[in-house]
Formats: C-alpha cells, sequence, structure tokens
C-alpha cells in the first residue's frame, strides 16, 4: 500500500515539473518585440513607396491577428487613436517571426478596405501593437 502511495506522488511530482518546465502554461502571454532601422539601400534614403526600411522582429515565429501602429503619445491619451498602419487576420495568418512597417503579410488584410499604410516622421514616438491569439506585445519605437 506504501508503494503504490509513492509511486502515485512520483508520477505527480514528474507531472508537476513537466508542466512546469515543458509547456507555456505558467508563462505570461506576452511578446517580446524588437525593431531595427536600416538603409538596405544606401543609394536611396526610403524604399519605393516612401516608407523607411524599418523591420521589425518577434522572439518566435507567431500568427499575427492584428498589427498596428500609433502615435505612441496619441494612444496614452486616447486607445482608440486612428493607427497609421492597421493589419487584421482575416482567416489563419502565416506564421512570421519578422516583417517590414508597412509589408502585406499572408492571410492578414487593412483593417480598413483599401487603406495604405501612412509615412512615418523622424523623431517621434511610436507604439507598435501586436497580437497574436491570447500573446500581446506592444514596442515603443522611433526613426531618427
Amino acid at each position: 500500500m506504501k508503494k503504490n502511495w509513492f509511486l502515485v506522488v512520483v508520477a505527480v511530482v514528474l507531472a508537476a515539473v513537466y508542466a512546469v518546465y515543458f509547456t507555456d502554461w505558467f508563462t505570461p502571454k506576452t511578446i517580446q518585440i524588437f525593431h531595427s532601422d536600416r538603409n538596405l539601400h544606401p543609394q536611396l534614403r526610403r524604399n519605393a513607396v516612401g516608407m523607411p526600411s524599418l523591420i521589425f522582429g518577434v522572439n518566435r515565429p507567431l500568427k499575427f491577428t492584428e498589427i498596428k501602429v500609433v502615435p505612441a503619445a496619441g494612444f496614452q491619451t486616447n486607445r482608440d487613436i486612428l493607427p497609421l498602419w492597421h493589419l487584421v487576420s482575416d482567416s489563419n495568418s502565416v506564421p512570421v517571426k519578422s516583417f517590414y512597417y508597412g509589408q502585406p503579410i499572408r492571410g492578414m488584410k487593412p483593417a480598413v478596405l483599401g487603406s495604405r499604410p501612412e509615412p512615418l516622421d523622424t523623431n517621434i514616438t511610436y507604439r507598435l501593437i501586436v497580437t497574436a491569439g491570447k500573446f500581446k506585445g506592444e514596442h515603443n519605437f522611433e526613426i531618427k
């Protein structure tokens, strides 16, 4: 009888260790975001559509359900501020680990039909807000 209880306790401990270290059940539902402002073509200051070569990346490939860029100062006072770039998933977006500002992403479409990304100004702080299912992330950035 003692041997059975010991085996049950060992099984529960092993299951708990597995759940903590090998699943994401106890991790916060956040996305780590980084950015890079690179001049990919030295002879051109901006790319063909007049946007800077602004690259965003996340810590792992994600199927985004929403991506938007808003001015950070305006977003702090008004959460419903009109975004400069806003994509939503129409059904099932492809997993993405990095993307350019203004890039069309397969499986996503503009939130407002026919809208295009607005040009970004220098020395203004913007906020990128991304959602991938239950996961959310925000990242402030500025173009120098």
